[in-house]
């Protein structure tokens, strides 16, 4: 797997990955800059997918990523898995902002999806002149 070394070495990049994917848990929406953005959403969105499986191994490897954080993971397996259960992937956007004054970054937000409930529409002509008839 490709991946960003973000200008830090092995250990510094992965505590720093760890770090933000619990800040996007807990609080839903992070600002940073794009590229650890791009980098964080994997994390995040494979996270999720670790809580919608939501077996033992599961739990054990999101707890080793995220330094044993309970609450976090608590809140992984508990509450986005089940917002997320009809979802496969997808679960971060990530929303552009300006650059940043003093290197000119590109300052991005990071944010889960928040899932809507759509009731299915029935666009067909069949099913209009189906429900047309019924009325």
């Amino acid at each position: 797997m490709a991946y960003r070394k973000l200008g830090r070495d092995n250990k510094h990049r992965r505590s720093m990955l760890a770090t933000m994917t619990k800040q996007v848990v807990n609080n839903e929406s992070i600002t940073t800059t794009e590229t650890r953005a791009k980098e964080v959403r994997k994390f995040v969105e494979k996270m999720i997918t670790y809580g919608k499986k939501g077996d033992l191994v599961s739990r054990r490897k999101a707890l080793s990523f995220l330094h044993n954080d309970k609450k976090v993971v608590d809140k992984i397996f508990n509450d986005l898995a089940k917002r997320y259960e009809n979802r496969n992937g997808g679960y971060t956007q990530i929303l552009k902002l300006t650059e940043r004054h003093g290197d000119d970054a590109l300052m991005v937000i990071l944010r889960l999806v928040a899932e809507e409930k759509i009731e299915e529409k029935t666009t067909t002509k069949k099913a209009t002149k189906k429900a047309k008839e019924e009325k």
